[in-house]
C-alpha cells in the first residue's frame, strides 16, 4: 500500500501486547477486528533488551495492572513475539483481509517488519524525540502513522521535520494522551485541529479514553485515523487489558463511526433529498390577501405572504408590486409570474 485510504477514517484497532505472548489469543484478536469492520490489526515488536533498562520500574498504571513485583524489564520480556510470530501473524491478517502493523521501538524491529514486508509504519509516542529511530524508519519510504502523546507542538514539528528531510512526507499524525486510561477531561481534542491547521497533513487520534465518546467527537473534528486498544477479556492479566475495548464495544465503535461519517456529508450545503419534498410544505409564497380583478395594479396591500412554497417567493415580492394582474384572481391564491405581468 503506497498510501493510506482516507475515503473513510481509517481505524486500527491496537492489540498491542494484549496477547499475553500467546500466539492463538493473537490470532484471535486478529479474528475479532476483522470481525468488527476495522481496517488493521496493529501489534508491537521490540525486544526488551534494547527497549528498556534492567532495572526500570513499572509505571503507576502497570503496577495497578499486573502488581507491584518484577521489573518493567520482566514484564515486557514475557510479551516479545519473534520473528516467526510476526510472519505467521502477517500470514493470517492477509488471509482475513486486513491490514497487519506492528509498532516497532528498535531499528532491529524496524528491519524485522520490513523483511516481512508491512506497508504502514506506526511509532509510537514514546519515541517521538528519537530522532535517529524517526530517520531510519522514514529511510524505509513508507507511510507514516505518528503518536504524539505527551509531546508539545513544537516537538511534533520536530518530529515531522526530520521524517520530511529523509525524503519522506507520507506522514499522518495522531493526537494522543499517552495514560492508560486517560482522563477524558483531559483528551484535548481541539488539539486535533491544532495540528492539522499547523502541519497541513492528515491528522488522527490515538485513544486511550475510558468508553466512545472521545472517539467519536475525534471523527467530528477532523480525525482520519482512528487507533482504539482493544482486548479478548479486560480481566486478563496484563499491563493493557483493562484501558482496552472488548470485541463488542469494538464492532459498535466501528459502527458507530460509519454513521458518524454518513451524518458528516460531504459539507456542501444544499436541499439533501429528504428535504425536498418539504421545501413546497414548509416554504412560503406570495398570496393574494384578496380577490384581484383583471387589469388591477398591484399595490403591497394586496399581497399576503402564506404557505404552502410552490409560488412567487417572498424574496421577489418586490417585483410584484406595479404589475398589472392579467386574469381575475380569488383571494388566498397562490400568485404565479403566470398570473401578473
Amino acid at each position: 500500500m503506497s498510501v493510506i485510504p482516507y475515503t473513510k477514517v481509517f481505524i486500527i484497532a491496537e492489540a498491542g501486547v494484549n496477547h499475553n505472548g500467546d500466539l492463538r489469543k493473537a490470532f484471535r484478536l486478529i479474528d475479532a477486528a476483522v470481525a468488527a469492520g476495522c481496517d488493521a490489526v496493529k501489534f508491537q515488536t521490540f525486544k526488551a533488551e534494547k527497549l528498556v533498562s534492567i532495572n526500570a520500574s513499572k509505571a503507576r498504571y502497570q503496577k495497578i495492572t499486573t502488581g507491584e513485583k518484577g521489573s518493567q524489564f520482566e514484564m515486557l520480556k514475557k510479551l516479545e513475539l519473534d520473528k516467526s510470530q510476526h510472519q505467521q501473524l502477517s500470514r493470517h491478517c492477509r488471509r482475513q483481509g486486513i491490514i497487519f502493523l506492528s509498532t516497532p521501538f528498535d531499528e532491529n524491529s524496524v528491519d524485522l517488519l520490513e523483511q516481512i514486508g508491512v506497508s504502514i509504519y506506526k511509532v509510537p509516542s514514546g519515541e517521538i524525540t528519537n530522532l535517529p529511530l524517526l530517520k531510519y524508519v522514514a529511510l524505509k519510504k513508507k507511510p507514516i502513522i505518528l503518536s504524539t502523546g505527551m509531546s508539545t507542538l513544537e516537538e511534533v514539528k520536530r518530529a515531522v521535520k526530520t521524517i520530511t528531510s529523509a525524503g519522506n512526507s507520507r506522514i499522518t499524525v495522531l493526537h494522543c494522551v499517552t495514560a492508560y486510561p486517560a482522563p477524558v477531561e483531559q483528551a484535548n481534542l481541539r488539539a486535533i485541529q491544532t495540528l492539522a491547521g499547523s502541519l497541513k497533513l492528515p491528522v488522527g487520534y490515538s485513544d486511550h479514553t475510558e468508553g466512545l465518546d472521545a472517539v467519536l467527537a475525534a471523527v467530528a473534528l477532523g480525525a482520519r485515523v482512528i487507533e482504539k486498544h482493544f482486548t479478548l477479556d479486560k480481566n486478563l492479566p496484563g499491563p493493557d487489558h483493562k484501558a482496552s475495548l472488548e470485541p463488542g464495544e469494538l464492532k459498535e465503535m466501528v459502527a458507530r463511526i460509519r454513521l458518524l461519517e454518513k451524518a458528516l456529508g460531504d459539507g456542501i450545503k444544499r436541499p439533501v433529498p429528504c428535504e425536498i419534498e418539504n421545501i413546497t410544505v414548509v416554504r412560503k409564497s406570495v398570496i393574494a390577501a384578496h380577490t384581484l380583478i383583471k387589469g388591477q395594479k398591484i399595490s403591497r396591500g394586496d399581497l399576503a405572504i402564506k404557505r404552502p412554497g410552490n409560488g412567487i417567493q417572498p424574496a421577489d415580492i418586490n417585483k410584484v408590486i406595479g404589475c398589472k394582474v392579467r386574469k381575475n384572481i380569488e383571494a388566498d391564491k397562490v400568485l404565479t409570474w403566470k398570473d401578473i405581468q
